[in-house]
């Protein structure tokens, strides 16, 4: 049995094939995950967004799924049945890989350096690097969980570019002052931060000092 977070948050995996998709772009989310270490990342994404109704659009790399079977003893087709639409990684005729198609924006949790590097340089040869640069052609927000340490100033100079074309860097550090308990609270912080930055609230990260101050 593939491995599944616990959490009050989980949706139980069903497919979605056959509903139909939003009227209301702004209920419209898509989501890359890469073949860098964190899968972990990218199945609580599309957790929370199935808790929020969100409709996801998803892309899995190649890498991405071998990454799956090895930290989580998940199948790819298991992980997508969490999201509204799925998308071959070269399909090239896929509605995100269009401008015209509009969204919310776009997560990629993880993000690999291969997969942030075609990015920057515009060099996009799969479906997933092409809806990122459609992504920021459009000004929509693109946000990257990109994981890898150290980094040589090849990476920097790229991640300097990208956040010059507006994508935001957003790599999952670990926020120690929530407490954590356990590796899934440090998890479900770093995707709430990242929803947040797309203006979604999940309820997921530990805001500092927000109830406190409520009071």
């Amino acid at each position: 049995m593939p491995r599944r977070l616990q959490g009050d948050n989980l949706v139980p995996s069903m497919a979605r094939k056959h509903e139909p998709m939003s009227a209301d772009w702004r209920n419209r989310l898509i989501v890359g995950i890469t073949g860098a270490s964190g899968a972990i990342f990218g199945v609580r994404l599309l957790e929370a967004c199935r808790a929020l109704g969100l409709e996801v659009h998803l892309c899995v790399s190649k890498a991405a799924e071998l990454t799956l079977a090895h930290e989580l003893e998940m199948r790819a087709a298991d992980l997508k049945t969490l999201a509204h639409r799925t998308y071959a990684p070269g399909d090239v005729g896929a509605a995100i890989a269009s401008g015209s198609f509009k969204t919310r924006g776009m997560i990629v949790a993880p993000c690999s350096i291969r997969t942030m590097s075609e990015i920057a340089c515009g060099t996009t040869v799969s479906t997933l690097t092409r809806a990122a640069d459609v992504v920021l052609k459009e000004q929509r927000k693109l946000v990257l969980l990109l994981r890898e340490t150290p980094l040589h100033a090849g990476h920097l100079e790229n991640l300097l570019k990208l956040a010059r074309m507006g994508a935001i860097i957003a790599p999952p550090v670990p926020a120690f002052y929530i407490k954590p308990q356990s590796v899934d609270a440090l998890v479900d912080h770093t995707v709430g931060r990242a929803l947040d930055l797309l203006d979604l609230d999940s309820e997921l990260p530990h805001r500092w000092r927000e109830v406190e101050n409520q009071g």
